[in-house]
């Protein structure tokens, strides 16, 4: 951050983060992440704070997925999901695995496995050398794959041993999302709790795969909105927290260009650049930045490139963890202060 004052909140004014990033009017737009795969397991509740080293299957991963991370600089999402009453079989572990299939993408390729409790960790292991080039063997597992890719996967936070904000807020999101939407779809939308992702702050937040936005500061009368898409894009403006095919800057610029396209665009085939950003000391945020998103119609019928500037224009007073004594940090907001359409690239 680029100021490092903190200021605290009585006990009796707020205790949770997202209240006090909400009131404060901070746009969560930029704060998506930004990752070229995802990784997601069934694992029981409860899970704790410490449910990545508490758990036997988990821990015995965690050494190389840090060096997957740290050595070799893969951008890999790990999140854990609940297991349903209704879609889940005893004795099986579901793996979700999701990967970028192209520079220009609108969409993860999905992989879904149900395997025997005893080989799950086997199969992560094997998919984690796939992606450093080790040889393995995935052909053993492919009796346990499942074809769901025409299943979307709606994903909202409740892991409260994390922070109290995503069970207070994400659960009841969760619950209506479950109960409501999921019977309806025939089949075609699944929703599931999952484990921290980032971002409490945003609560009630959700992922949404495999097109991989996510979203935040969730209200009920939103997701009718959110899941059918059957209004105008700009009523989701202001939950929109970006897409993970983009970075922090790209996503800023991404939601513009959204709202002015409409629905379709979310379809359309995109990847973006920074081109320039302003010199500041470490630990300091730029307070410009000039981006391009090149994009393609899915039928190849159009494309281009969107060039733009984002600029600061202003700062807000968040929380960033729950709390009966809170500590408030800086957020840097910014605007695209200038947008250019070129076709045809």
């Amino acid at each position: 951050m680029q100021t490092q004052h903190t200021h605290k909140l009585p006990t009796t004014d707020c205790r949770f983060c997202s209240l006090v990033s909400k009131g404060n009017g901070e746009d969560p737009i930029g704060t998506a992440g930004n990752c070229d795969h995802w990784l997601i397991m069934e694992i029981p509740q409860p899970w704790s704070q410490e449910i990545y080293e508490e758990n036997p299957t988990l821990s015995s991963l965690m050494g190389l997925f840090e060096e997957l991370i740290f050595k070799h600089g893969v951008k890999l999402k790990p999140m854990l999901i609940a297991p349903d009453r209704e879609y889940s079989h005893p004795g099986l572990t579901r793996v979700l695995y999701y990967y970028r299939p192209a520079k220009l993408f609108s969409q993860f390729e999905k992989h879904e496995f149900l395997v025997p409790d005893s080989e799950a960790a086997a199969l992560v292991t094997a998919i984690f050398k796939q992606l450093i080039q080790e040889p393995n063997d995935l052909s053993q597992f492919q009796q346990y794959q499942q074809e769901t890719s025409h299943i979307r996967e709606l994903m909202v936070c409740t892991h409260a041993q994390v922070d109290l904000t995503c069970g207070r807020f994400g659960t009841p999101i969760y619950r209506r999302l479950r109960k409501e939407y999921a019977p309806v779809s025939h089949g075609k939308l699944r929703v599931w709790q999952t484990s921290h992702f980032g971002g409490h702050q945003f609560a009630p937040t959700l992922v949404d795969l495999p097109q991989g936005y996510l979203w935040g500061h969730l209200e009920p009368n939103v997701l009718d909105l959110l899941v059918n898409r059957n209004g105008s894009v700009s009523g989701l403006r202001q939950y929109y927290r970006g897409w993970t095919g983009l970075s922090k800057f790209e996503q800023i610029v991404e939601r513009e260009i959204w709202m002015q396209f409409g629905w379709n665009w979310l379809d359309y085939l995109k990847a973006g650049k920074v081109l320039a950003i302003e010199e500041v000391a470490e630990g300091q945020d730029a307070n410009w930045v000039e981006v391009c998103i090149n994009y393609a119609a899915p039928d190849s019928s159009t494309s281009g490139v969107y060039e733009a500037k984002v600029e600061a224009c202003g700062e807000v007073m968040s929380a960033l963890n729950s709390a009966k004594e809170m500590e408030l940090e800086v957020v840097k907001q910014y605007r695209v202060s200038r947008l250019v359409k070129n076709q045809s690239i």
